[in-house]
């Protein structure tokens, strides 16, 4: 799968990484925010799940005649399955755009080392200058063994050039401290370690070649996605579409509606009030316009939208009331 290997320049390439809800698609936007004028830049996003929602809402946070390009590769960890994934739509990006700069957005379950691999290959040594792996940890998340003992979560920790400890406006004062010895045990002093709330991350923070090649990082085998399903493929007779999938711990579920099914704004606010997951995105389509919901267990945002071509929602957790399906679809007017 080679790339034309007549191209004057090597495009800039960064990887975003971060467990589950930490801030990733933010520090995308807030990245975008700071983008040259004069440059276009390309977002190769990957989810867990199989719905597909980050490049909705990517999509939807564009300003107006922004010069960005948005590709999606849902369903589980894009580097699995030798890559094949990730390298098609790297392939079909670089064959219809050119740009100035290619952020890539890992599932928050994915495995970023395989990632970079992919980057380093033969395919695109020739086309891709990877630069700095800036990886999102949630500093409060070092107090729980779920996730200090999660490969995921050590091996993003472990391949990154830049560690972004996030949401530092929630911290207690020891957590700070807690942060910065575990990276310094587990990379050493080599890491650079920056803390900012919001997501808010300096574009000077891409800079800089990865270090990762020179690293020689050795790791686990990268587990594979399973119980994949995918219920129906159409909206043609039942109006929706939905997925399922399994692996690392976590399970997700998605719904895609058409865009007739319109869905009551009040009702879905009772719906998502009290709602336990460790993450829920969505684009819907609702009686008062187009929204998109992003849930975490630390907040809850929406943000209105101009328009979208279809309703998308997905929870992403370790476990999945069974109701939460009766009651989304009760909210369909």
């Amino acid at each position: 799968m080679d790339i034309d290997k007549d191209i004057s320049r090597r495009i800039p390439t960064n990887i975003i990484s971060g467990f589950l809800g930490v801030g990733k698609t933010s520090a995308i936007l807030n990245l975008l925010a700071q983008k040259p004028e004069t440059e276009h830049w390309a977002i190769l996003v990957n989810e867990f799940g199989e719905i597909g929602i980050d490049g909705s809402l990517l999509e939807g946070n564009k300003k107006e005649g922004e010069s960005v390009v948005i590709f999606e590769v849902p369903g589980g960890c894009m580097c699995c399955t030798a890559g094949l994934s990730m390298q098609i739509a790297l392939s079909r990006l670089l064959a219809n755009d050119r740009p100035d700069r290619l952020l890539i957005e890992p599932t928050g379950l994915g495995h970023p080392r395989e990632v970079l691999e992919v980057l380093y290959s033969e395919s695109y040594k020739n086309v891709l200058s990877v630069q700095k792996t800036l990886t999102l940890v949630d500093a409060r998340k070092l107090r729980e063994n779920r996730f200090v003992e999660n490969e995921i979560f050590q091996q993003q920790i472990v391949i990154a050039d830049t560690i972004i400890g996030n949401k530092m406006d929630l911290y207690d004062h020891m957590d700070e401290e807690i942060l910065r010895n575990y990276v310094k045990q587990i990379n050493g002093p080599i890491t650079r370690l920056v803390f900012t709330e919001n997501a808010d991350i300096d574009v000077s923070e891409l800079d800089g070649t990865s270090l990762f090649e020179s690293n020689n990082i050795d790791d686990k085998p990268m587990n594979q996605h399973d119980n994949l399903s995918m219920e129906d493929n159409s909206f043609l007779e039942s109006g929706y579409v939905k997925a399922i999938n399994t692996g690392d711990g976590f399970n997700s579920i998605g719904w895609r509606f058409s865009p007739e099914k319109v869905f009551n704004y009040q009702k879905l606010f009772s719906l998502f009030d009290g709602l336990i997951v460790d993450r829920m995105k969505a684009v819907l389509i609702t009686d008062n316009g187009v929204f998109g919901f992003n849930l975490t267990p630390d907040e809850f945002t929406e943000t209105e939208f101009d328009d979208c071509s279809e309703s998308r929602i997905e929870l992403i957790s370790e476990s999945i009331d069974d109701s939460f399906e009766e009651g989304l679809f009760d909210c369909i007017q």
